[in-house]
């Protein structure tokens, strides 16, 4: 077992920094139904750093200073329903970016832009 890295974590992970950690981390939830890894809280409440689960990834998230510019990144995250993932993301606050489509490549895919402007590609292997 490498000793560079936690066990439970894959070599690369990426990091969000939002205004809103409570919010993205709600959001992730609903959409995804990403587990909570970890938390650590700065004295005035907000979150420094959170980590979460989704499948066999890790994700981080922080909050921002008040003064740095927003950074938006895109990401995509393979689901077993790309339909239910993207009407749990709806609901949840996010946009359409692109409804579910099937596509010729053999993925179900569609795309949501949470409240921090990230965009949210979803996709899910279709049989073939």
């Amino acid at each position: 077992m490498p000793a560079h890295k936690p066990a439970d974590h894959p070599a690369v992970s990426p990091f969000l920094l939002v205004a809103d950690a409570r919010a993205m981390l709600a959001f992730l939830a609903a959409t995804f139904g990403a587990q909570e890894l970890f938390r650590k809280t700065r004295e005035d409440g907000s979150i420094q750093h959170a980590e979460v689960r989704i499948e066999d990834s890790v994700l981080m998230i922080g909050e921002r200073p008040e003064r740095a510019p927003a950074l938006c990144g895109s990401t995509h995250v393979y689901v077993p329903d790309v339909d239910a993932s993207y009407a749990a993301g709806l609901a949840a606050g996010a946009t359409s970016v692109s409804p579910p489509t099937d596509q010729p490549y053999g993925d179900r895919t569609a795309g949501l832009r949470d409240g921090e402007g990230n965009l949210w590609w979803i996709g899910t292997h279709l049989a073939g």
